[in-house]
């Protein structure tokens, strides 16, 4: 079995069973979408939620390696960005790190009338140009979201036992392929090792894609489930 998976890998296709997020549209009128990517040490999950085809919810899983993580959950209301909660860790000063965490709450003009941001248990004050960061950032996940939608991608996740991949919400497919050049290691892991995988691709009936890696993990990882930091 591992030989033969090996030159599957080496094809770029896999046999497996697995299954992915995608848009369901429901009676509210609630569309969910997801994603990802990788940039420089950077690696993010990201989820969506519109109603009545605008953004209404959004958050991010996001890893930066020996820099920190964290994760947001963000919400809109006509249009507007106007509430976001961070929470994670990231670099002091002493390149330590340390748990933060944000919260801003936006009028309908984009102006900060709550804000709160304490860093390892102290309150701090956060400067003009950190308010328009995280609010480019709210906004670069739906427009990440949206152009990986519009190629009809979305977040797949779940785990390679080196003969099943099993997902992390139950929907089978009977292939799955590799749309990018995987470095040796990344195949001789597949080939050998029990592992989650998370990807950004796209799927048809009976196979998925795999357009973007996101993370490959132990098999001990667990699924990563969208943020929920904003009470109703």
């Amino acid at each position: 079995m591992k030989k033969r998976l090996l030159t599957s890998l080496l094809l770029s296709s896999l046999t497996l069973v697995g299954c992915s997020s995608v848009e369901t549209p429901n009676l509210d009128q609630f569309t969910h979408f997801s994603g990802g990517k990788v940039m420089g040490d950077a690696t993010s999950l990201f989820w969506m939620t519109e109603r009545l085809a605008r953004v209404s919810t959004a958050a991010d899983y996001v890893t930066m390696g020996d820099y920190g993580s964290y994760q947001s959950d963000y919400r809109w209301d006509d249009g507007e960005l106007r509430e976001l909660i961070r929470k994670g860790e990231h670099q002091d000063a002493k390149q330590e790190l340390v748990p933060f965490q944000i919260h801003i709450r936006f009028n309908k003009d984009g102006d900060a009338i709550y804000q709160q941001y304490r860093v390892n248990g102290k309150v701090l004050p956060l400067q003009r140009d950190q308010l328009e960061r995280y609010k480019a950032e709210a906004n670069d996940v739906v427009i990440s979201i949206k152009k990986q939608s519009r190629h009809g991608q979305n977040l797949i996740q779940g785990y390679w036992d080196g003969e099943n991949f099993e997902t992390c919400n139950g929907r089978e497919f009977m292939t799955l392929e590799f749309n990018q050049t995987l470095p040796t290691f990344v195949i001789d892991r597949l080939a050998s090792l029990e592992s989650y995988i998370a990807f950004v691709g796209t799927e048809s009936r009976n196979t998925a894609m795999v357009d973007e890696l996101l993370i490959l993990n132990d098999d001990d990882f667990d699924c990563v489930q969208r943020p929920s930091l904003i009470s109703e």
